[in-house]
């Protein structure tokens, strides 16, 4: 109904989004979401299959995964880590397969009609040709950021509500939250899964210790890729995306004090 009451508005079909940040921040995730959410079929790419070694198979095989989006609308097409596929476009010697391939896919997402709704994520948004950010490719580029305190609580909870839901109230969520600074999503379901190695080595049901002992011996990825992660930061406090949630927004509000030696 409300997509009918869009179309006689005169509102054109949504284009999709571009979903940049850190890895394990749940963004192949959100795809999935709103796929579920809008009761949609959720077709991925793999834009690496989309390179044959023939000559102009590769431009082939792109336009036959336009075709076949089209012809499956309306959908959600979810295209994990875009920027793999398409980093330094113009330097590659491929004899400009890449940037054929790269051509005929942009020119789709600007000129497509089709109600196919793209989600697209990347961890380097800086290694991305600009021709992508330009508005008219997507809708939105929104910045997924780390979870802050309360966010890490609630993803504790969604995975021991999973796991243990008979002794979820034995866990110390709060502790589990504090005790994780920087952890991301995955991160943070990696510790889950050691704890459980834990428990079960020792015959028993793992605990609060054990998750805190197992997320010691993780090292988060905002820790030993600190220099990408701060300069994915800097990008996204610049203006060139929007901020996935409030949370993100004060996290980095904060951190740009601390940079700025306090001073409001």
């Amino acid at each position: 109904m409300l997509f009918r009451k869009a179309r006689q508005y005169g509102l054109p079909h949504p284009r999709g989004l571009l979903l940049a940040g850190i890895q394990g921040t749940g963004k192949s995730l959100t795809a999935k979401a709103i796929a579920h959410h809008w009761h949609l079929p959720l077709l991925r790419l793999d834009v690496g299959r989309l390179f044959a070694g023939l000559v102009g198979e590769s431009e082939s095989r792109t336009r036959q995964m336009i075709q076949l989006a089209e012809a499956l609308a309306p959908c959600v097409l979810w295209i994990d880590e875009i920027d793999k596929a398409f980093a330094g476009v113009d330097g590659r010697s491929d004899a400009g397969t890449t940037s054929r391939v790269f051509g005929t896919f942009i020119t789709w997402l600007s000129e497509k009609t089709s109600p196919v709704f793209v989600v697209a994520t990347a961890n380097n948004i800086q290694s991305l040709p600009p021709e992508v950010l330009r508005r008219g490719r997507f809708d939105e580029i929104f910045f997924v950021g780390l979870p802050n305190q309360t966010e890490r609580q609630a993803i504790f909870s969604v995975h021991l509500t999973r796991l243990r839901p008979q002794n979820l109230g034995s866990y110390d969520l709060s502790r589990l939250a504090y005790e994780t600074p920087d952890f991301s999503g995955a991160e943070i379901e990696q510790a889950l899964i050691e704890a459980m190695h834990i428990g079960f080595s020792q015959n028993r049901d793992f605990t609060t210790e054990d998750i805190l002992e197992a997320s010691s011996e993780i090292v988060p990825l905002a820790r030993s890729a600190q220099e990408q992660v701060e300069a994915l930061l800097d990008w996204a406090k610049s203006g060139k995306a929007r901020l996935a949630s409030r949370a993100s927004e004060v996290s980095m509000n904060s951190q740009l004090k601390q940079q700025l030696g306090g001073s409001e």
